[in-house]
Formats: structure tokens, C-alpha cells, sequence
């Protein structure tokens, strides 16, 4: 497998939104720009961004937005509904993930915490160790640990958490009812549900980053390829001529990369706004 390493957590994509991260900190949006969740301007000294995703079977558009700044605290602004921007007193974080009324992070001592919704289980994250990566679904959260192996919580009417046989893995991502990983061969396994192909990604080769929509997947390959599979309703899927990607982000129903010279690329469902990176220039 190639040895490139994909920038993780510096773009992301939600709902309704998406967002990018430049080197010196600072957060650009693209969605309704009145939305709480895209009120990140004022933002500084950021490192990661995560977007609140929702299904878009849900009763509700609303949805959060959480950073990860360098010095290991956490700033989240939007819906605030479950508690889920609760966030302001954690300290010694290095990794978050933001999911349906919910937001995970992951410490230095590789511990866990959650922060929102608990109806589902998925915030029973307390007595994981060794954890070095956290990803949030919908109604489900997972989390990587150190020898590569997985572990899940949450609902599980699908089978997105049954992720417990899974080794050698390299990274994970959770979308609305799935989970997917990449081993260190480069390739992706899936659990959860089938619907419109979302598991589609067997004969995936070299992938070294993943991202979790809704109902599609997508992969970011050592070459700078991005890979997609799921459902193409609104045009997500579209990625087939990306090239020079270092970062991928999947939203409910749309698509972003990141390029090598700092651009940003989306495709899929733009209905407000999300879609709208074309004059991003990220500086990396």
C-alpha cells in the first residue's frame, strides 16, 4: 500500500453544509450562511472540522458543527437540541466526529467521550481505550483502537455495528446506517445496510481514506482517485474525474475533495448552497 497520507479532518460536510479548514486556523462555509450551524467565521486556530450529518428521511434539516482547535479544546456552534455543542470543557482532544445529535472525541490517553443524544446507545462510549480515531453515524458510533482493531455501539437494526471480527484496520467512517474501514492493504470493508449499493466497494484497491454519506461511500485512493458507490440520486456519486485529491468528505446527500493546490471540488445535492466551494482556495 502507498505510504501517502491523507489530510483527515480538514474539510467536512453535513446536512446542508460543508466547510474547509486553512493552515493558519481560520474556517470557510458554504450552505445557508444565516444557519447556526455555518456561523464558524469568527472561528480561530482550528485544526479539524466535523459536520453534524442528518438523514434526509429526518424530521429535521437542523444540524451542528463542532472544530478541534490546537490546543486540544473544542469549539461546536448549531443545533443544540441533545447537548450535542456541549463541548466547551474538554481538553486533550485530538480527534472529534459529529453525527446525528451527537459529537465524539477522542483523547491523548486514547479514552473516549460523547456528548448529546443517549436514546440509542451510542454515547456509551466511557469505558473504550486505546482508541485512536472515532467516527459518528446517525444512531451508531465507532471507534478505532490502537492494533487495529474496531469497536461499535448504538443501534444496530442493520448490522453497522457488528464490526467486532474486523482487523488491521487503518481508518473508519459511519454514515446513516453503515460503517466502512480500510485495511492496511488498501482495502474497504462495509457493514450495515445494502440499500442503493452503499456496501458496493469490495473491488476497491489502494484506498488509504474513507468518508460515510447517508447512502454512499466514498474513498480517496493513494493516487489522488475518488472513489464512490451508493446512492446517486442527487449526483453524489459523481467523482469519477476527480484527480489530485488529498481529503475526502461525504455528506447527507453531496460530495467534497480536496485537491492537492488547495481547491475544493462538490458534487451531489446543492439545494442550499453546500455545493458552492468552487472559489475555495485552502491554504495547506
Amino acid at each position: 500500500m502507498n505510504t501517502f497520507i491523507p489530510k483527515v479532518g480538514v474539510i467536512a460536510a453535513g446536512r446542508r453544509h460543508s466547510f474547509g479548514v486553512n493552515f493558519h486556523g481560520s474556517v470557510v462555509s458554504a450552505g445557508i450562511p444565516h444557519a447556526e450551524e455555518c456561523r464558524v467565521g469568527k472561528w480561530t486556530d482550528v485544526g479539524s472540522v466535523a459536520a453534524g450529518n442528518v438523514h434526509t428521511a429526518s424530521n429535521t434539516g437542523r444540524s451542528h458543527t463542532v472544530g478541534l482547535r490546537a490546543n486540544g479544546t473544542v469549539i461546536a456552534t448549531g443545533w443544540n437540541n441533545d447537548g450535542q455543542c456541549d463541548v466547551g470543557g474538554w481538553a486533550g482532544v485530538v480527534g472529534i466526529a459529529a453525527g446525528w445529535r451527537r459529537t465524539l472525541a477522542v483523547f491523548a490517553d486514547g479514552t473516549a467521550q460523547a456528548a448529546g443524544r443517549r436514546g440509542e446507545g451510542a454515547c456509551d462510549v466511557d469505558g473504550w481505550n486505546e482508541i485512536v480515531a472515532v467516527a459518528a453515524g446517525d444512531w451508531h458510533s465507532v471507534g478505532l483502537r490502537a492494533d487495529g482493531t474496531v469497536t461499535a455501539v448504538g443501534n444496530n437494526r442493520r448490522g453497522q455495528c457488528d464490526v467486532a471480527e474486523w482487523r488491521n484496520l487503518r481508518a473508519i467512517a459511519a454514515g446513516y446506517l453503515h460503517t466502512v474501514a480500510v485495511d492496511a492493504d488498501g482495502r474497504v470493508l462495509a457493514a450495515g445496510e445494502r440499500v442503493s449499493g452503499v456496501q458496493d466497494v469490495s473491488a476497491w484497491r489502494d484506498v488509504v481514506a474513507v468518508s460515510a454519506g447517508s447512502r454512499h461511500t466514498v474513498g480517496l485512493t493513494a493516487g489522488g482517485r475518488v472513489l464512490a458507490a451508493g446512492d446517486n440520486s442527487r449526483g453524489q456519486c459523481n467523482t469519477a474525474s476527480w484527480r489530485d485529491a488529498v481529503a475526502v468528505a461525504a455528506g447527507s446527500t453531496h460530495t467534497l475533495a480536496l485537491r492537492a493546490d488547495g481547491s475544493v471540488v462538490a458534487a451531489g445535492n446543492n439545494d442550499d448552497g453546500q455545493c458552492n466551494t468552487a472559489g475555495w482556495m485552502l491554504t495547506l
